[in-house]
């Protein structure tokens, strides 16, 4: 076994001891394991001896069958190959060549590590979907994804195996529930037995999820530099629709890490001094690109009393970027209207999602108004959920603010500063948008974005993550600061167990729990995120959110690129088999992560680890605003019978993938208000209390969240 999986055994034994001295509401930022090989050093000595005391083992019989329906939303991302990733054989990084219908390598591995075999019976569906495909002949199956809403629900009706009752023979799984509460919380069915139906799945956990994306490289054209702005060719802004939403006086002082990272620092937008750069747009009227970029210029520079110097670009785009929505709007104004300057041509899209016609990533628009404009909700981990500072439960849907900021994203719509083929939903993506020097701004993920300045962009262009903006968050306090409600917990995916098709088979059984909580232990982590060993650099590690992980080989770098265009989950899904379920640790991204991705995501870590971005917390907090909603809530059968017939309210508001899916705020930002009976903010939101019956929803959901907290509180004593 490589030389990490003691070490990483050891780091995390001890922090789970760590975690348990400073009881169950403490957050840790890295899973744990109870057991850890010897090694050399008294702190292993220690935990080798604790680890000595016998524990009850799962046993089954070599080569127990467990037949899978599990997989992550595409037949090409299933345990085993399909036609069209393997064609008629496909050779990867570990020299072995695989066919149609073979088991990629990482469950190759988990077969020959675990004795145990795997059969296909995964429909290629999403989690949703494909449980819906099996719901009634559960029997055919021993494991099934689905989501966390349906295997709890199902859980309940006696159809999904409660794991719950095997977690003292289940000593990894057990150990990361202990050491993380909000995960505890999130996959419990029942708070009368604490029963759980499903094994959860991280995308990551404890960290940013989704970022805001520029072309950093035309912020800084359009901004930086001694004297005037000038250019041989511009347009013209259009009629200002968009009204301010920062105040039009006054000052606001802002926390920010200084350029250099170092520290915080304290800045101030002083409106008294500058006034407010969208209000002083509206009031001059339509003008050229050039007039528009001189008048942000000039707002820069007295707003922030010369702070940002001739690098006015670091004012959204640096480590000490202080930008909010309505500098974001006159920014979005300026680029659009400079397009001959920018991109040579007479358009630019401002801001576009990844696939303008794709439902699940169109909602990525509303995610982004939420943290533009302090809205709750919209980036929940469950529905459109969030707890209160009252300690209750909200609904982002059933609250006028929601259709506030919807109304200023179509005001950018009516601009023209939102992608028009976002408004049309025709087929536009990201890649065509930056490859055809077509768009400006993105909200997505980092990874997966940034490669694309290394397969789209030219030498001198930079499409980069930047800081997430300042808004008005109610905390408690109207505050002003930077928030982001897009933080990795439990995904709303999982795999559950099947009992009518392990029936009385005890290995079937066995080798199932065992299976899940394998993937929990420090090398089962290892080898769902990166899969097996062939994969990894023998005796090479480095250091990732204080933890020393495997590097990557150099043959796997190059694959990457070569059949994923650099792309670490696809490739990781298509080709390895791994980050199909359980725990994918970042660990493997980052490392395949481009340069000017890492340098975005860094400024990004660097304010979060010094407490200038505030987030979700994992965990229950004294202040319950700050705690993230669970994933899933204990809701009875008859709370989910209820739930279940709110037809119009689960329909209205889908992000899942489809041309028949709806979503009445996406809906908004491209045409406004357009439902009868939701003719204003307060009309749409007392349409969803009333018409839409979300008052019945919020009871239920209130009633499930109350019993969790009452069980949490009987954990912690």
């Amino acid at each position: 076994m490589k030389n990490w999986i003691p070490v990483l055994s050891v780091i995390l034994s001890v922090c789970l001891v760590a975690a348990c001295f400073a009881g169950c509401g403490g957050k840790m930022d890295v899973p744990a394991s109870t057991t850890a090989p010897a090694t050399e050093t008294a702190a292993s000595a220690d935990v080798t001896e604790a680890a000595e005391v016998e524990v009850p083992q799962l046993s089954f019989a070599e080569g127990t069958v467990l037949r899978m329906a599990t997989g992550y939303n595409s037949t090409k991302t299933g345990l085993f190959f399909d036609a069209e990733v393997a064609g008629d054989g496909i050779t990867l990084a570990d020299g072995k060549t695989y066919h149609t219908g073979d088991l990629k390598p990482t469950w190759v591995e988990v077969e020959n590590r675990l004795g145990m075999k795997f059969e296909n019976y995964y429909q290629g569906n999403s989690a949703q979907k494909e449980f819906q495909y099996w719901q009634e002949r559960l029997n055919e199956i021993d494991m099934v994804s689905g989501t966390a809403a349906q295997l709890s629900e199902f859980g309940e009706a006696g159809s999904l195996v409660n794991i719950a009752d095997y977690l003292d023979l289940m000593p990894n799984f057990k150990a990361y529930l202990e050491a993380n509460p909000i995960v505890r919380l999130s996959v419990t069915g029942n708070t009368d037995t604490g029963a759980i139906y499903f094994s959860p799945y991280f995308d990551g956990v404890n960290d940013i999820e989704r970022m805001p994306l520029m072309r950093v490289d035309w912020v800084v054209a359009l901004l930086d530099g001694e004297g005037e702005f000038t250019a041989e060719k511009s347009g013209t802004t259009a009629a200002s629709v968009y009204e301010p939403y920062m105040p039009t006086s006054g000052k606001v002082t802002v926390d920010v890490v200084n350029l250099d990272g170092t520290a915080v620092e304290s800045v101030t937008k002083d409106y008294d001094a500058a006034g407010n750069i969208v209000a002083l747009m509206n009031a001059a009227g339509p003008m050229s690109g050039v007039d528009a970029v001189n008048m942000l210029r000039t707002y820069i520079d007295t707003a922030y009393n010369g702070y940002y110097g001739t690098t006015r670009s670091n004012l959204f785009v640096g480590q000490n970027a202080a930008w909010d929505a309505d500098e974001l709007v006159a920014l979005l104004r300026c680029v659009v209207a400079n397009a001959p300057t920018l991109n040579g041509t007479d358009t630019i899209q401002g801001l576009f999602s990844r696939e303008d016609n794709n439902n699940q990533r169109r909602v990525d628009l509303f995610r982004f108004a939420g943290i533009l404009f302090g809205v709750r909700g919209l980036e929940s981990r469950q529905d459109y959920l969030y707890v209160g500072t009252d300690g209750q439960l909200h609904d982002a849907r059933q609250e006028p603010e929601t259709y506030v900021a919807m109304e200023r994203m179509n005001a950018l719509v009516q601009e023209g500063l939102i992608s028009k083929s976002f408004v049309d939903g025709s087929k536009e993506s990201s890649s065509t948008m930056l490859e055809n020097d077509m768009g400006f701004m993105s909200y997505d993920y980092n990874q997966t974005q940034t490669i694309l300045n290394e397969t789209k962009l030219q030498d001198g262009e930079k499409y980069m993550a930047v800081m997430v903006p300042v808004a008005c968050w109610n905390d408690g306090e109207e505050t002003y600061m930077r928030f982001t409600e897009s933080w990795r917990s439990v995904k709303t995916d999982g795999w559950g167990i099947s009992v009518a098709g392990v029936g009385s088979d005890e290995n079937k059984l066995n080798a199932a729990l065992k299976l899940i909580d394998y993937a929990y232990s420090p090398e089962g982590q290892i080898l769902m995120s990166y899969g097996p060993d062939a994969f990894i650099k023998e005796g090479e590690t480095f250091m990732f959110n204080g933890q020393e992980m495997p590097v990557i080989a150099d043959a796997t770098y190059a694959e990457l690129w070569e059949k994923a265009s650099g792309n670490y989950t696809n490739y990781a899904r298509m080709y390895l088999g791994s980050t199909l379920s359980f725990v994918k640790s970042q660990a493997f991204e980052y490392q395949c992560t481009h340069v000017v991705g890492k340098e975005g995501a860094g400024y990004i870590s660097t304010a979060i680890a010094l407490g200038t971005i505030k987030h979700p917390e994992l965990a229950v907090t004294a202040n319950p605003w700050y705690t993230s909603i669970p994933t899933v809530l204990p809701t009875t059968q008859s709370e989910n019978d209820e739930i279940a017939s709110l037809t119009e309210l689960k329909n209205s508001f889908s992000s899942s993938k489809g041309d028949d899916q709806v979503n009445i705020l996406v809906d908004q930002i491209v045409s406004g208000y357009t439902r009868d009976g939701m003719g204003s903010a307060e009309e749409a939101a007392e349409y969803v209390v009333t018409t839409m019956n979300g008052k019945l929803y919020l009871f239920d959901k209130q009633a499930a969240f109350e019993r969790l907290l009452d069980y949490y509180n009987s954990l912690v004593g």
